[in-house]
């Protein structure tokens, strides 16, 4: 059985290994998928957002446009 990495450990990683790392994670997230569920609220705030989409699919940002302001930021 493996050991509990540290976050301590974790910062000591490349990039591309912590990148690894958090695909790995992910991946194991995906699969156990039928293990959890939303709660009451998040279904609400699901469709409550869902519907005010439908209701005005032209509001909001594209994520390009979401994209370029945060790019514009730094």
């Amino acid at each position: 059985m493996s050991r509990p990495i540290s976050i301590d450990e974790i910062r000591q990683l490349s990039v591309a290994e912590r990148l690894l790392l958090v695909e790995e994670i992910w991946d194991s997230i995906s699969t156990d998928a039928d293990s959890w569920s939303l709660t009451a609220e998040q279904e609400q705030e699901l469709a409550r957002r869902a519907a005010a989409h439908d209701a005005s699919p032209d509001e909001g940002s594209s994520w390009d446009e979401i994209k370029a302001g945060l790019r514009s930021r730094s």
